[in-house]
């Protein structure tokens, strides 16, 4: 019995230091929305959207 309680003391020190906090989670969430905003704004513009119309349109004529 000695021998299991050894090695869940041992996990749960290991474990203490996995993972984000959630400090860590706030600046992941902030810093991921902050991305997907720019992004969507890039791909929104029109010279963006026309790029990729034309890429579109070029590969659907080649089929």
């Amino acid at each position: 019995m000695g021998a299991i309680q050894t090695a869940v003391r041992r996990w749960r020190r290991e474990a203490r230091d996995l993972g984000m906090s959630t400090a860590e989670y706030a600046v992941g969430t902030v810093a991921a929305a902050a991305f997907a905003g720019l992004l969507f704004k890039i791909v929104t513009s029109p010279d963006v959207r026309a790029l990729l119309l034309g890429i579109i349109k070029r590969a659907l004529q080649l089929g």
